[in-house]
């Protein structure tokens, strides 16, 4: 897919109503640090467009990105970040959930784990709120350049396990680095657009 236009187009607070956008949306969820603006500004093909923040967990928006005119990156609130108050973390996981179940065009969400790690409280716990809102998370494993390539699938069962997930789930390692896992994320959005716009035709 070339980009043609990738632009900010709606930034919503704790307190805004969601847009009714009419093209399919594609979110990404995940821990402050764990490379969520890298891994949608190397989707867009920009270097800087994703917002991101000179201090983790200061990100207090959930931003959506036009892309085409057919499709929109939603960039939600990083979480677990310690010195967040608790009664601003609250706010924004009610903003999160809000949106996670209110979306009517929300077609896949994104969850970034760093593969390095084993999953935390804060990760099973956002994998386990997008499960109960219906969508079964695809599981980006950022940081993949940072293992050996012979660690990749024994990290990569780790995260599975450590979040949960069914042995069937998809786990796409990636690399913001060496674009290791972009063609694979592509493939699957455009796959969705492309059926979302079938669909549309059809109905017309």
């Amino acid at each position: 897919m070339i980009i043609r236009k990738a632009e900010l187009e709606t930034v919503c607070g704790i307190t805004s109503t969601l847009p009714q956008n009419q093209f399919p949306e594609f979110a990404f969820a995940g821990k402050s640090n764990v490379g969520k603006s890298s891994l949608i500004n190397g989707l867009m093909n920009r270097k800087s467009l994703a917002r991101t923040s000179s201090q983790p967990g200061k990100t207090q928006t959930i931003n959506f990105y036009n892309i085409n005119d057919e499709f929109y990156y939603v960039d939600l609130p990083g979480y677990g970040y310690a010195k967040v108050p608790v009664e601003e973390k609250a706010r924004w996981g009610k903003m999160i959930e809000r949106y996670l179940k209110k979306s009517a065009m929300l077609k896949r969400v994104f969850l970034l784990i760093d593969i390095r790690h084993e999953p935390s409280a804060n990760d099973r716990q956002m994998y386990d709120w997008i499960m109960a809102s219906g969508y079964e998370p695809v599981v980006i494993a950022t940081k993949a350049d940072k293992l050996n390539r012979s660690q990749v699938p024994k990290h990569v069962k780790m995260v599975r396990e450590g979040l949960g997930a069914s042995k069937d789930s998809l786990v796409i390692p990636y690399s913001s680095v060496t674009k290791q896992g972009r063609e694979e994320i592509w493939g699957l959005i455009d796959s969705l657009v492309e059926k979302n716009n079938e669909m549309r035709n059809v109905r017309e």
